[in-house]
């Protein structure tokens, strides 16, 4: 989604001006959708605002890539989405785009 916002990956971290969801993507994008501390840090990004809606839908994506499948599909639920994939970077586009 490269007109969705900034993916320059070799910043060492997202722009400033993007809304906390939108950092949380990126970071999921910058850590290859693998956990470790870019995935921590978009983890600890949905924990700040839990029960919006956007913050959830990616909580549950966090959740899926730690392969934490009933925790996933919770946050999912309180997001109101039901991912028609399993698969992380769809999930991902999906919110991206539906986020920019």
């Amino acid at each position: 989604m490269a007109g969705t916002f900034d993916l320059d990956l070799s910043a060492s971290a997202p722009r400033e001006d993007l809304p906390p969801p939108m950092k949380a993507l990126w970071w999921l994008k910058k850590g290859g959708f693998r956990l470790g501390p870019e995935w921590h840090e978009a983890h600890e990004i949905c924990q700040t605002a839990e029960g919006e809606p956007a913050y959830d839908w990616i909580h549950g994506l966090c959740h899926l890539i730690e392969a934490d499948h009933g925790n996933a599909a919770y946050w999912f639920r309180r997001a109101g989405r039901t991912p028609a994939t399993q698969d992380p970077q769809d999930i991902w586009r999906e919110i991206a785009a539906s986020l920019g």
